[in-house]
């Protein structure tokens, strides 16, 4: 028993002074094994190493230095080289950029050229579309699902680091890689130097552009609000690695063997790393350090550094800026050793073993507890100050729509006799704009105070505190991260994490309009449901519609298909009673609100037989307002919406390269400030409506939905013009008001005794020649059956005289 006591006071004592225990992977070689290298072994150009992580799939990484290696189970297995086909014909086969996308592909540079290897297939596949040398691929994952997600994910970056601006190719994708297209550099046709890299800035909704001259690199941004404004210039003597931290927080490492930087904002300010020595805090400035940067490891909220004087750095990185301090020492360096996070404060150093008998490597991992190794004394370091910090905002994506708002809470709990400054952060404070409130609302068990932090969001455009030349357009859908953190928070909070999520601010999948349909045509008992779901089809005559193509006039009737499974019972309106749809917004598949927004709508079969009770002068147009006439030309593209939000310019508002000259012709946008609305004509039928809503400023998405109505009470239209009609009336009427005075009036006169006299006469005959006619028919009807009966009746007296026969 005192043996094993000893023996546990040993091993604790060991513990105390090493950061780690190294120990060794080595699988799949109980065996010998003939396997050889099929190809061309890769290798890092740079003279560091470096472990990039997949930042979705925490397991899978690829190793570079010297020899390259992939693993998809956090290197606990024996692995082979990764190499490149030789039928590729690379060149030297010298990676200079890697990079994760989607799905089973990780994106090489290897001499110049782009790659892309599936990992589960084993399948090398040269990039299309890069024709010039390039020497990185950058780009910002987004590990949130969704498609929306995805697609901030294949926004990608191909470009050659040192080149010259401009004159430099860029090539961009947005497909994840697939391919890639050169980029048009008008936008950056203002700048001069050389390139120091090019990035998708998701958390600001930015492009941003590192430029360097006279040893000073500065960001430019390409998107408004900040592209006439550029960073804070910052030392550039060497040529920096880039490293865009997870998660669309704005944080960025900036690093090469003698120089290490951060930025919390997309590189608005890039600033030193502080070190903490003894509560001292101090720039570190690696060169009068005299020290040589070998590997950097980061994750979303950590970074260390391992130096090639065998040291090892650690450090969080906040938005209150960024602090590191060398842990107790332990020799852990060579010049295949590289370090990497394997979780929040869990850092592991790695270094590749060659076995002289297999062409697999082993791999000697040595795994840090960073919040047990600065619990030693000698760091000096102060407890954390908080103890619980929670929130159910955390790993989920939020969407503000205009016009919406979030609220987010967090629980925050102090260490007993502290007063911890909890802080709120956004990434993108041009479009998203916030307020908070810390309100005490009970106590724990043991007396500790707690804390909840309520946060509302919504666009800053609508919080009406910001200048306007600070405020992202509103008419552009936008992103950014939320952080809530402890600002005075101690470096040796290493398990209380901030909470961090990422906010939307566009379209939210979520809304859809109806058409409000009370009153329709199979509830008044016109039209039968179950008829019109027995492929019910109706005619559209030739007068009534025009061709979607506006290819002259119709030249025979439509027969059209009722989908009643897209449209219902149509909707039941008056032909000659001036109507507009009623549409509801609908989120969650609750309805939000009766939508009040300008939209239009067309008649997906060429109806023409409707127009608009407003004109342009009418409705207050201020400028020529849009109508459907303006897009004819895109009418054989068959888009349903060709008038929608992003092309729609309102009336209401001067426009000198558009005056109000016609303003006469209809007004064809309904909703909105006016009261415009549809006037059917003489003809009782059904038509079906495409409708879209316009307004850029009432929702992010394209709203647009299809509905049917029946228009009834139209008399059938009139054969005759009702201004001959109404001559033929006056003429008739006038006429016979004459014939009435007339006649009798010449009736006392000779020539009219005459004429009546010759009148009589001729009635006289007429009346005796119809006579004699009824007469003779009356006289055949009656000697006909005599004749019938005498016939019969000669038949049987012959009979009777011969009866043989």
């Amino acid at each position: 028993m005192l043996v094993l006591m000893l023996t546990a006071a040993v091993a604790t004592m060991v513990r105390a002074h090493t950061l780690c225990r190294v120990h060794t992977v080595r699988t799949g070689k109980v065996f010998k094994s003939n396997v050889q290298l099929q190809g061309d072994p890769l290798f890092y150009a740079f003279p560091n190493t470096f472990v990039l992580k997949n930042a979705c799939k925490a397991d899978i990484s690829v190793y570079l230095g010297q020899k390259v290696f992939l693993t998809i189970n956090n290197f606990e297995s024996s692995l082979l080289p990764l190499t490149v086909p030789k039928s590729l014909a690379v060149g030297v086969p010298s990676i200079t950029s890697a990079h994760f996308v989607s799905g089973s592909l990780v994106l090489f540079v290897i001499s110049g050229k782009g790659y892309s290897y599936d990992y589960h297939e084993n399948t090398w596949r040269k990039l299309e579309g890069i024709s010039e040398p390039v020497s990185h691929i950058s780009g910002d994952v987004c590990c949130f699902k969704g498609s929306f997600c995805l697609e901030l994910s294949n926004n990608l970056f191909a470009y050659l680091r040192g080149g010259q601006i401009p004159g430099t190719n860029i090539y961009f994708s947005d497909n994840g890689g697939f391919s890639f297209q050169l980029m048009n550099t008008d936008k950056l046709s203002h700048l001069r130097g050389t390139l120091g890299g090019i990035f998708h800035l998701h958390s600001m909704s930015q492009v941003g552009v590192l430029m360097v001259e006279n040893n000073l690199g500065t960001f430019h941004y390409m998107e408004y609000p900040l592209n006439h404004s550029m960073g804070i210039s910052f030392s550039y003597k060497n040529l920096l690695e880039v490293i865009m931290k997870p998660y669309q927080r704005g944080f960025m490492v900036l690093w090469n063997q003698k120089s290490i930087l951060v930025s919390s904002n997309s590189g608005q300010i890039v600033e030193h790393v502080r070190l903490i020595d003894q509560k001292i805090f101090t720039d570190l400035d690696v060169e009068l350090a005299n020290i040589s940067i070998y590997s950097v490891a980061s994750n979303a909220y950590e970074l260390a550094f391992l130096v090639a004087e065998d040291h090892l750095y650690y450090g969080s990185q906040s938005y209150m800026g960024t602090y590191v301090i060398k842990l107790p020492h332990q020799p852990l360096w060579s010049k295949h050793t590289s370090i990497h996070f394997e979780d929040i404060g869990i850092l592991q150093v790695l270094t590749p073993v060659a076995d002289p008998h297999f062409a697999a490597y082993d791999f000697d991992k040595c795994t840090v507890n960073v919040q047990s190794s600065l619990m030693d004394e000698k760091l000096a370091l102060q407890p954390c100050n908080v103890e619980l910090l929670e929130s159910t905002m955390i790993n989920t994506m939020f969407t503000i729509d205009m016009n919406s708002k979030l609220k987010l809470s967090a629980l925050m709990i102090p260490r007993k006799g502290e007063n911890p400054t909890p802080v709120v952060m956004v990434s993108n404070p041009h479009a998203l704009g916030f307020k908070a409130s810390l309100n005490e609302f009970g106590n724990t068990f043991d007396g500790n105070s707690k804390y909840k932090l309520d946060i509302e969001l919504k666009q800053q455009h609508h919080w009406g505190n910001s200048d306007f030349n600070f405020t992202a357009s509103i008419k552009r859908h936008a992103i950014s991260s939320v952080t809530v953190d402890i600002a005075d928070k101690t470096l040796s909070c290493v398990d209380l994490k901030p909470l961090s999520t990422l906010i939307s601010v566009g379209c939210d999948m979520t809304k859809k309009i109806v058409v409000q349909n009370k009153i329709s045509a199979c509830t008044m008992g016109i039209l039968n449901p179950v008829q019109l779901q027995k492929n019910y089809t109706y005619t559209i005559e030739k007068e009534a519609y025009d061709p979607i193509n506006h290819n002259g006039e119709a030249q025979d009737d439509l027969i059209v298909f009722y989908e009643y499974k897209d449209l219902g019972c149509p909707r039941l309106v008056y032909y000659d009673k001036p109507w507009k749809p009623v549409v509801e917004l609908w989120k969650n598949g609750i309805v939000e609100e009766i939508m009040n927004a300008e939209y239009v709508i067309s008649e997906i079969n060429g109806l023409a037989t409707y127009s608009y009770s407003l004109t342009a002068a009418t409705a207050n147009c201020r400028s020529q307002p849009q109508n459907w006439s303006t897009f004819e030309s895109d009418i054989e593209k068959e888009e349903p919406f060709l008038w929608n939000r992003e092309n729609y310019v309102s009336c209401h508002e001067d426009n000198k390269d558009n005056p109000l000259l016609w303003p006469n012709v209809e007004y064809q946008v309904l909703g909105g400030r006016t009261n415009n609305r549809v006037i059917f004509g003489q003809r009782n039928g059904i038509y079906t409506f495409h409708l879209s809503v316009v307004d850029p400023y009432y929702s992010y998405c394209n709203l647009n939905t299809i509905f049917s109505v029946y228009v009834h009470g139209a008399l059938p239209v009139t054969k005759f013009q009702p201004s001959l009609t109404i001559l033929l009336m006056v003429t008739t009427t006038l006429l016979t008001a004459w014939l009435a005075y007339a006649i009798p009036k010449q009736l006392r006169s000779e020539k009219g005794q005459r004429l009546l006299g010759f009148c009589y006469q001729i009635l006289q005959f007429c009346l005796g020649v119809c006579f004699c006619t009824w007469l003779r028919g009356k006289l055949r009807q009656w000697l006909r059956p005599r004749r019938v009966k005498d016939r019969n009746r000669g038949k049987m007296r012959v009979a009777q005289k011969h009866p043989e026969t």
